[in-house]
């Protein structure tokens, strides 16, 4: 059976468990004043037509393997269009999270992990990048914008600057975010300034708060006359992977999937990665109820899209509405002989589903462009009539979203991954140091992937006769292509701003 033939089975089997979802009161409104762009507020004047809303549905370590349990985002695939060669700036959530508020590769943004002296939500703030993200931008263009789930790692809900109240950055009208919060119970959000405490009942599992949240915003904002923005992050699938109470039992027997690359060193793998054992069979057991908990927990999820969509529906704006899906990064479980875990440049871990629904987009197309998560901030800006910010380092995906072909586009993006998390408080720390890769800068086309690392070694894969990345070619590209190569990345690693970054990407062979 074909894998879209089993996409479809299993989206069949859970029709019934996306029917519902849950409800709250509507969310208290705040005061646009907090954020210093909300006084530049320009009167809308565009219809509605040319400022769609926008829905943004950002999941966590959501791999492509997952999609298939998920009928609500592939019904939005055969509505949408799917971009194949979405591409992350690093396989890590701040930088990847970072990049997609700012539009920068990490190399600008100056976030390379998720906490310390290079990465995190406290460097995000000491640096002044608040002050100018897609938020503040589409604020600035008249949008409702509104954030809910998780922001940066270091954010916590109780996080005040200066002795004053809980902290809500610019840009956002309506904010409920929480912090280390991967549990989905237990937790508690920032809602609007004012900390809540939420406990373990099912009513209390995060993903259907957010999606209540969500609805009653959608709901809400639709009735103002004013186009919005939100973005809904989730905190699943990420680790400790938990599922809402009654998916808990779905797929019994479900285990991890057994690809080509399952438990097989690539030929010719990096110095890293050469040495790594097989795995034992206590990793195996694991990684199958890991993934087993990953795909329960990704229903709730689609249940939260489902009824996200059909608020807009019921709202009369879906026709008005662009609502686009992803994930900070991806996810490998067993995929060249690594336990759970990402930061790596195989596709498992860089290359993550976008997949894009509604006002202006073409149905039933999948692009081939190569598009990154900096393109996102142009976006949100260009379909709502406003200029990209000159720090931007990404394009507009509104043209490939509407099924034209731009005259100029890159050919590579850019992957940017420093000192491996090892502190055993970061929620991505990782015990077994032999499963995470050193620093490296890679580049990604649609055609190979190329890494080099600290250490001087390479990989070079390529995607289309090998798409499984099981065969490293580096040690035989002729002398004269790994000069080039090299080039494009130092030239991709230090560019600034969307034309020199984009000419970066151009020409790469």
């Amino acid at each position: 059976m074909s894998s879209f033939r089993r996409a479809l089975a299993v989206a069949a089997s859970l029709l019934a468990v996306t029917a519902c979802t849950t409800t709250e009161s509507a969310p208290e409104t705040a005061n646009r004043s907090t954020s210093p762009s909300a006084s530049a507020a320009p009167a809308t004047t565009e219809s509605a037509a040319s400022r769609p809303n926008i829905v943004f549905v950002l999941t966590d370590d959501l791999s492509e393997n997952l999609v298939r349990y998920m009928p609500n985002l592939l019904k939005m695939q055969k509505e949408g269009t799917t971009f194949v060669n979405y591409t992350v700036t690093d396989s890590l959530c701040c930088p990847s999270r970072a990049s997609l508020l700012k539009g920068q590769f990490p190399h600008n943004t100056g976030i390379f992990k998720n906490h310390g002296s290079d990465g995190g939500f406290r460097l995000f703030h000491s640096r002044g990048e608040e002050k100018s993200t897609f938020a503040t931008d589409l604020q600035a263009a008249g949008y409702r914008t509104g954030f809910f789930g998780k922001y940066l790692n270091e954010y916590l809900p109780a996080t005040s600057f200066g002795g004053g109240k809980p902290y809500v950055p610019p840009g956002w009208d309506q904010w409920f975010v929480g912090g280390n919060a991967y549990d989905n119970f237990n937790y508690a959000l920032n809602e609007n300034g004012t900390v809540k405490k939420y406990g373990k009942k099912p009513a209390d599992y995060l993903t259907d708060v957010l999606a209540a949240r969500t609805t009653d915003f959608i709901t809400t904002a639709a009735t103002s006359g004013t186009p919005f923005m939100l973005e809904v992050a989730t905190y699943a699938p990420h680790a400790p992977y938990t599922p809402a109470p009654r998916d808990a039992n779905l797929f019994p027997g479900l285990t991890a999937p057994r690809t080509a690359a399952y438990d097989k060193v690539p030929a010719g793998a990096p110095a890293w990665l050469a040495p790594h054992p097989k795995l034992n069979a206590q990793q195996k057991a694991r990684m199958d109820q890991e993934f087993r908990k990953r795909a329960q927990s990704v229903v709730s999820v689609d249940r939260m899209l489902g009824a996200l969509r059909s608020t807009l529906t019921k709202a009369g704006v879906a026709d008005e509405t662009v609502v686009i899906f992803s994930s900070d990064n991806g996810y490998h479980m067993g995929e060249h002989s690594l336990p759970s875990g990402k930061q790596t440049a195989f596709d498992t871990d860089v290359n993550v589903p976008l997949i894009a629904a509604g006002h202006g987009v073409k149905a039933g197309q999948t692009v081939d462009a190569v598009v990154a998560n900096i393109d996102l901030r142009p976006t949100f800006t260009d379909l709502a009539g406003a200029p990209a910010a000159a720090e931007v380092d990404g394009q507009s995906l509104k043209p490939l979203l509407a099924g034209e072909t731009p005259a100029r586009w890159r050919e590579a993006a850019l992957i940017e991954h420093r000192d491996p998390a090892t502190d055993p408080a970061d929620p991505d720390y990782e015990q077994d140091s032999i499963n995470i890769p050193p620093t490296y800068d890679a580049i990604r086309t649609a055609r190979f992937t190329y890494v080099e690392y600290v250490d001087g070694t390479r990989e070079y894969y390529d995607n289309r006769a090998d798409p499984d990345q099981l065969r490293n070619l580096a040690g035989d590209l002729p002398a004269d292509r790994i000069a080039r190569l090299h080039a494009s990345v130092k030239a991709m690693t230090r560019c600034a701003g969307a034309e020199a970054c984009l000419t970066a990407a151009t020409g790469v062979s």
